[in-house]
């Protein structure tokens, strides 16, 4: 038992030394294929970029939608109890209480379209078609009033859709207008010429009555 013990302790010894060399070169998987990578690369840009031919109406969206959505997100894209609401919440992005929807809140056209082929139907993603995907995304538009009813959502007329809230965000620009603020040195002492209580915290009573203590 004992020269078992140490022939285990000399190869646990002797692992750290061997490890560099098998790091260099694993010799493990292989490069992807093409149609590998075409086939995990599925993202849609707002721009159009990774859009797919095809084309689906708001009628054949309707049938679709209440096949695969409906479900959670109600016949006319109301919403089911918690579940998500797609349409409606016009003007309501300046209220205390927003309703953040498809046609009030998203900018972008693609993030329904890409967020839908991708990841719905809940439970069973990626099950949709190119058309599928196009019709429902027409029909959504057409629950928030944005396209008519005989309306066709294709690749070559996507962008030509306007999201109601499309200018509704801002640039982020921190890196340039905050961030050399933010790495400025820190001043550690006589940093104000004068201070003075503004206002006491009265519910911990933890500001000093008198400023000098």
């Amino acid at each position: 038992m004992s020269k078992f013990r140490n022939l285990v302790i000399a190869a646990a010894l002797a692992a750290p030394l061997a490890a560099p060399a098998h790091a260099e070169k694993l010799g493990l998987g292989r490069p992807a294929l093409p149609e590998e990578i075409d086939a995990w690369n599925l993202d849609v840009s707002p721009d159009g970029t990774g859009l797919p031919e095809g084309s689906g109406s708001v009628a054949d969206g309707e049938t679709l939608f209440s096949e695969n959505c409906a479900v959670c997100h109600g016949e006319f894209a109301e919403g089911v109890d918690n579940w998500p609401k797609l349409a409606g919440g016009m003007d309501t992005l300046d209220r205390k209480d927003p309703l953040k929807t498809v046609g009030s809140y998203w900018p972008y056209l693609s993030t329904v379209w890409d967020y839908a082929h991708r990841s719905m139907p809940f439970g069973n993603a990626q099950t949709l078609s190119a058309d599928d995907t196009y019709a429902i995304v027409a029909y959504i538009l057409y629950s928030n009033d944005l396209v008519d009813d005989d309306f066709v959502l294709t690749k070559e007329n996507f962008l030509d859709v306007e999201m109601p809230n499309k200018d509704g965000f801002i640039v982020d620009d921190r890196a340039e207008t905050e961030y050399p603020e933010f790495s400025k040195p820190a001043c550690m002492e006589n940093c104000k010429e004068s201070v003075e209580i503004t206002a006491h915290a009265t519910v911990l009573d933890v500001t000093p009555d008198n400023q000098d203590d």
